[in-house]
């Protein structure tokens, strides 16, 4: 039937680059999506191609529903399958405000990424999974999810990034209830403080924090450490834990006194 084929959205940079790069080290052809072809997601694209695995590249905006179906096609008229979808894509707010002062505009800009995008997206692929375990062709089909420890961790000066990332959390819930008939798995993987361009700008906050004990394991995390969570997901490591939620933040949310 071929190599297993993982589609990742976000994938030009950050934690979307570092789950690509561990799954095509892992022997996975990838899709790789963002909004645009041109610019970081070339590098991804040429350091994927560098390890021996097919890369495609495509285009979307996936806050744009419109989008979905030629996204899919396309994955399919390249590779004639799905097996692993990451959803990854996700933004912050532009500007971090109070949330006494947050605006429509800013809550739905990151609702629509980061919640209603990823939804309809899966719903879609979904339905190709079941088609292909329904034929007989699924290769550990699998779902997961990247939300963030923000999905139960209020933070008032970003409110709208930690509902968007707690109605995710419940939208992988549904999918595993949903989808467990066709043994296909879906996970949440929830990553901590990580170092990407979206956290560069609160670097001296968590630098700071760090230091005085937040964390269980003191050290920033990497993309790397969130791709090789999804890696052992994806190879079945966790074959008989559907709807798991697995945080990768140095033991953040262990509580102790």
């Amino acid at each position: 039937m071929g190599k297993a084929v993982a589609f990742v959205t976000g994938a030009s940079r950050g934690i979307g680059r570092g789950i690509a790069l561990e799954l095509a080290a892992h022997g996975y052809d990838v899709v790789v999506s963002a909004t645009r072809l041109e610019g970081p997601l070339q590098e991804t694209v040429a350091r994927i191609e560098s390890m021996c695995v097919r890369c495609l590249p495509v285009a979307g905006d996936l806050a744009d529903c419109a989008c979905h179906t030629r996204l899919l096609d396309e994955t399919l008229a390249a590779f004639g399958r799905i097996d692993l979808l990451v959803n990854n894509a996700g933004v912050a707010p532009s500007t971090r405000l109070d949330i006494l002062e947050t605006t429509a505009e800013s809550y739905d800009r990151v609702m629509g990424i980061n919640l209603r995008g990823p939804f309809f997206f899966t719903q879609l692929v979904a339905r190709q999974m079941v088609r292909q375990v329904q034929a007989g062709t699924a290769t550990r089909p699998a779902i997961v999810f990247i939300t963030s420890i923000s999905a139960d961790t209020a933070s008032p000066n970003r409110a709208e990034y930690c509902l968007s990332k707690a109605g995710l959390s419940m939208a992988a819930q549904n999918f595993a209830v949903r989808l467990a008939e066709y043994g296909i798995s879906v996970y949440e993987i929830r990553p901590g403080i990580i170092a990407t361009d979206m956290t560069a700008g609160v670097k001296e906050k968590y630098d700071r924090l760090i230091a005085e004990g937040l964390l269980l394991q003191p050290r920033w995390g990497t993309p790397e450490d969130i791709g090789k969570a999804v890696a052992a997901l994806a190879e079945g490591c966790l074959g008989y834990a559907t709807g798991a939620v697995i945080e990768v933040g140095g033991g953040f949310g262990v509580k102790r006194l």
